[in-house]
């Protein structure tokens, strides 16, 4: 029987690092965003520019996304590699779930745009419609799902049982960060909703 100290190396620094940056990315932009519908701290810095104010805010959360999956794939290297599944599905599985999940955010962002995928609705850019194509008409978050898809991909195609650990750890973070996020977000349209009426 395998312990546990051979599967995760919990003294490694580079998976609390991991960890604390998959934490910090949906805490923070959360915070930030709600701040910015409230006080309006970044379209003021645009000078009035909402849009410019977007771009600014997503272009952030692009650059800490790609240092997030940096440290993971770190982290992962550093951990102890057991094979998790026989062959051929060590390769098969893995690239199959990878290219699933980039499916399901790729498509997530072509839909909802720059400004529907990086809290456009907090700087008041709201859309018509609520988006109901692919991917949205098959999973409720699909741009979440995807990406702790693309975390489980990345633990088996490295055999590293420390990142399925990381990857359940993402989709907890995620979840919890859709119960501020989901009912923010619903107030905001309903608000709108409300001001059509009475107009």
């Amino acid at each position: 029987m395998v312990s546990l100290d051979a599967l995760v190396d919990l003294h490694r620094t580079s998976l609390l690092v991991s960890l604390l940056s998959i934490l910090f990315n949906p805490v923070a932009w959360n915070i930030v965003a709600q701040n910015e519908y409230r006080n309006k701290t970044i379209t003021r810095m645009f000078r009035g520019n909402a849009y410019y104010g977007c771009y600014f805010l997503a272009a952030l959360i692009f650059g800490f996304g790609i240092l997030r999956d940096s440290l993971y794939h770190r982290a992962l290297l550093e951990q102890p590699q057991h094979s998790l599944l026989p062959a051929p599905y060590d390769t098969l599985v893995p690239a199959a779930l990878f290219l699933l999940g980039q499916t399901f955010v790729v498509t997530s962002t072509w839909m909802l745009g720059v400004t529907g995928t990086f809290l456009g609705d907090y700087f008041g850019i709201l859309m018509d419609h609520r988006v109901e194509g692919f991917p949205f008409n098959v999973l409720r978050d699909p741009m979440y799902v995807g990406s702790t898809m693309s975390f489980v991909a990345t633990a088996l195609w490295y055999e590293r049982p420390a990142g399925l650990l990381i990857a359940a750890y993402v989709y907890i973070v995620y979840v919890a960060a859709l119960r501020f996020e989901g009912p923010f977000t619903d107030m905001i349209y309903s608000k709108r909703e409300e001001e059509r009426k009475k107009a």
